[in-house]
């Protein structure tokens, strides 16, 4: 491994993005908006954008500012990764609840149901000739059990729905709400170790 590929840059305040990471042996170092960038805004749906475009296109747009975020501050060069993860259910996009009242909204969607979740992650290179980018999609289902509304209100009184696409998280409490699961556990998590580890794979990284 040569010497601008011994960690990742991360860009992205998860920390389970984190921990996954930590888990298959990636040294990372956080690059994080500053207060003058407004990073939500590149979370904006579309009219009429389907899920599997939304996911792919905020993760472009969230690495370009990444890229950015590293030139203006003079960083060594190492690959930059950004992820991005969408919960959707019947084309519906299902974001990150407001508040408990959206929380519970969500899960009683969920309840009884199918859903997909879908992860894009991607990963850049700055180079003297330009930026290489590389992009992967994990795509898993998740299925809840049948909820009454105590379950529901328990699970919301954790406060784990907060800052969650679709309201939940697989890792947490929310294990007991899952009757099945199909596809990639990390995916669904936030990053996709699958897919990421051959995107390294892809820039020289023996993972």
């Amino acid at each position: 491994m040569s010497m601008a590929q011994e960690f990742v840059y991360l860009a992205s305040q998860s920390p389970r993005r984190r921990q996954l990471l930590d888990q298959i042996g990636v040294a990372h170092e956080l690059l994080l908006p500053g207060p003058e960038e407004d990073a939500e805004s590149l979370e904006a749906e579309l009219p009429g954008e389907l899920a599997h475009a939304y996911v792919q296109r905020v993760t472009r747009l969230k690495l370009e500012a990444a890229v950015q975020r590293w030139r203006a501050r003079g960083l060594p060069p190492a690959p930059i990764l950004c992820a991005d993860t969408t919960v959707t259910l019947d084309e519906r996009i299902l974001g990150k609840p407001a508040d408990a009242g959206q929380a519970l909204e969500m899960l009683r969607c969920l309840s009884g149901r199918r859903h997909q979740v879908l992860t894009a992650v991607a990963i850049a290179l700055p180079q003297a000739d330009g930026v290489r980018t590389e992009q992967a999609l994990s795509e898993s289902a998740v299925v809840f059990d049948t909820l009454d509304e105590a379950r529901m209100a328990a699970y919301v009184q954790t406060g784990e729905p907060f800052g969650k696409a679709g309201g939940y998280g697989v890792q947490g409490h929310a294990a007991t709400l899952i009757a099945r699961i199909e596809g990639s556990f990390s995916g669904i998590m936030g990053l996709p170790l699958l897919e990421t580890s051959r995107l390294l794979r892809a820039f020289g990284w023996t993972i």
